[in-house]
């Protein structure tokens, strides 16, 4: 098997045609196109220039290990507190990624939150404070 390289370009030195590909996928991705060809006609490419470069063609999105962090809290089992959690999060700046919420024992569920920080207008140690006063949560901590 051939080894495949890969090179990480600026964009404004490639063919338009490498980013229109890039915006056709994310189209459909996102739902804005139903299929690949409403997709290319939005994107303004052919048919075949899509299928040519569709596997061979990513967004670089620059996230990194660093730019994520991960709220471990324990909740009371009352209606409510998860979304005063998640409000919390989202009126910080944060960026929902993925969410566990455990069956709840004695009353009291661990929930385990995946957020991006880099567009936080708060630091991670008041994110914790704010997550600490809310009603409902027992413990918090950030990793």
């Amino acid at each position: 098997m051939d080894k495949i390289n890969y090179y990480l370009v600026n964009s404004s030195v490639l063919p338009k045609v490498f980013s229109q590909v890039i915006e056709a996928k994310n189209m459909l991705a996102a739902g804005d196109a139903s299929s690949v060809s409403q997709a290319v006609k939005m994107a303004d490419i052919s048919r075949s220039a899509y299928y040519k470069y569709k596997d061979a063609v990513f967004e670089y999105s620059g996230t990194d290990s660093d730019e994520t962090a991960t709220i471990n809290a324990k909740l009371r089992d009352n209606a409510g507190v998860l979304s005063a959690l998640m409000s919390v999060i989202s009126n910080a700046g944060a960026n929902v990624l993925s969410v566990n919420q455990s069956v709840p024992v004695n009353s009291v569920a661990d929930v385990s939150v995946t957020v991006r920080i880099s567009e936080m207008t708060v630091s991670a140690d008041e994110l914790v404070s704010l997550i600490k006063k809310t009603d409902g949560v027992t413990a918090v901590s950030i990793s």
